[in-house]
């Protein structure tokens, strides 16, 4: 039924107003992972990133998230219909299957690594917790059903006292956690980000050391976060690394003086994952995105870009704040 009026609702033009209506707010997209058939969990296929990208060539205009900053800074109304993608952790799946696609319909993109990830110290404890979800008898946590949950529970837990308890789930399933990460979860090589930045098209930008979660961490923790990550990929990249990614990136995740710390640490913005669509007086700090994974099926892309989801948003907003300053008459 929703999807019957989702195709209603395009069909009588509303896609379409609500694209020309917000045609000076950008959208910036999240991406993270990607498989050839969308089987990794929460990938987007091939051939539904070819889809998006082919409905985003005919509907908006593609920019860098550095031009798209630049816009903001300078205070100047956007440029009508602008798009920037961004891609998040700096798996190899970036560079095997969509950079091709990047190159095939010349769009830019910034890809956000975690350095410690990228030089193999460590993978990403995300992708533990994934992959011990993949593996027999999984423990009742990471069913399908409740392992949102579980994330969410590990994000609030210092990193030391997380990595135990994931280390603890792998004792009681009885297998142990690869040293090297398993080809889906493996990491880009500094000649493959390279590689990608020699093309034009490929921004790199930080996504911190080790992929804290920044409201677990004490403020000198969150400067090392912030900095060492930056020295690393200069370091080894030879480019300027000018945007940083907060991990997890939602309200509860970071504090308004993290904000301040991006800022400081030299960065010329930074990213959220909160949902929403950046205009001209936006905080080039605390920019929103659009998130798109393997869940997301064409129809309910279309309505997010367009800026339907956008403008629902604002009307569930302004229906809650009618019904509580009722509730307070009253």
């Amino acid at each position: 039924m929703k999807r019957f009026a989702l195709k209603v609702l395009q069909r009588s033009g509303l896609f379409a107003l609500a694209r020309n209506t917000s045609a000076r707010m950008a959208r910036i997209l999240m991406y993270h992972n990607f498989s050839q058939a969308g089987d990794a969990y929460g990938a987007v296929s091939v051939e539904a990133a070819r889809q998006q990208l082919g409905y985003l060539r005919q509907h908006f205009q593609f920019v860098s998230l550095t031009q798209l900053v630049e816009q903001l800074k300078s205070g100047r109304p956007l440029d009508t219909h602008s798009i920037a993608l961004t891609v998040d952790d700096g798996r190899r799946n970036f560079h095997d299957l969509l950079f091709p696609l990047l190159l095939e319909f010349q769009v830019p993109a910034t890809f956000f690594v975690v350095s410690s990830f990228i030089r193999r110290e460590d993978w990403l404890w995300t992708d533990k917790v994934l992959w011990l979800a993949e593996q027999p008898l999984p423990v009742e946590d990471l069913l399908p059903d409740n392992i949102e949950q579980f994330f969410q529970r590990m994000n609030r837990l210092r990193p030391e006292t997380r990595n135990v308890h994931i280390a603890s789930l792998a004792t009681r399933m009885r297998v142990a956690i690869p040293q090297e990460p398993p080809s889906k979860y493996a990491p880009c090589s500094w000649l493959e980000l390279r590689r990608m930045v020699d093309s034009g098209l490929v921004e790199i930008g930080s996504h911190s050391v080790t992929h804290p979660i920044f409201s677990s961490l004490r403020d000198e923790e969150c400067w090392w976060e912030l900095t060492a990550s930056r020295t690393q990929i200069e370091s080894d990249l030879g480019r300027k690394v000018e945007s940083f990614c907060f991990p997890n990136g939602k309200p509860t995740d970071y504090c308004p003086r993290h904000l301040l710390q991006v800022k400081s640490a030299g960065y010329s913005s930074a990213v959220l994952t909160h949902f929403g669509m950046p205009c001209r007086g936006s905080d080039p700090f605390s920019l929103p995105r659009i998130g798109v994974s393997g869940r997301t099926d064409f129809l309910p892309f279309k309505k997010c870009v367009d800026g339907v989801e956008y403008y629902q948003e604002k009307l569930r907003a302004a229906f809650r704040l009618s019904s509580f300053v009722g509730d307070d008459l009253t």
